[in-house]
């Protein structure tokens, strides 16, 4: 169980990291908590299904949610290795995470929450739904749809709204007398057309 706790922190770190390249920081003790844990292992992949007031804590990475879903794919090595067909079997690679309900990630001073978090590792991408949101600092955006992409230091948003810090207010000088509006010049007359002689 150590192990598939592991790995699947390993694939929530994806998607905490997606936004900011960082230093590789060491690898710490990985800890998820749930009401329930229901996996299932076939000869090609594991499908673990936590239930309850899930809590993914480690590698500087906080996830908790009400149900998180992570499907990995296994190498033929693994199975070979498998031969007395436990039920916990090899983990492999991850194909898909889907953390539902009252999701939140937190890594450093970034936070970002949703009703549903899609993490797909092959592609290096990671999809918020259901009025996501993701605040870095004094940053917030928030947006129908979130779409981070790791490596790419790239954010794709639909129905958008920014709020960042404040502008420089780039008025007047307090005190100082507001320029003279300048009235307009009068419009030239019209010259009248020469008449045409005899």
């Amino acid at each position: 169980m150590n192990r598939s706790a592991l790995l699947v922190l390993c694939g929530l770190a994806l998607a905490a990291t997606s936004a900011r390249a960082e230093e590789p920081a060491p690898v710490s003790p990985t800890t998820i908590i749930s009401q329930n844990l229901d996996m299932q292992t076939t000869d090609e992949e594991s499908t673990f299904v936590f239930t309850g007031l899930v809590l993914v804590r480690g590698n500087n990475i906080s996830l908790s949610c009400d149900r998180l879903e992570a499907i990995t794919i296994r190498s033929q090595r693994d199975i070979i290795k498998d031969e007395d067909k436990t039920a916990l079997g090899q983990v492999g690679k991850f194909k898909r995470m889907l953390a539902t309900g009252r999701v939140r990630i937190e890594q450093g001073d970034r936070v970002a929450t949703c009703g549903r978090a899609e993490v797909l590792p092959g592609e290096e991408k990671i999809t918020l739904t259901e009025d996501p949101m993701v605040r870095d600092g004094e940053s917030t955006v928030v947006g129908e749809t979130i779409t981070l992409f790791r490596g790419e230091r790239r954010v794709v948003v639909t129905r958008a709204r920014l709020t960042g810090p404040a502008i420089k207010d780039l008025g007047f000088p307090k005190g100082a007398p507001a320029p003279a509006a300048q009235t307009p010049a009068p419009a030239a007359s019209p010259v009248p057309a020469a008449k045409p002689q005899p």
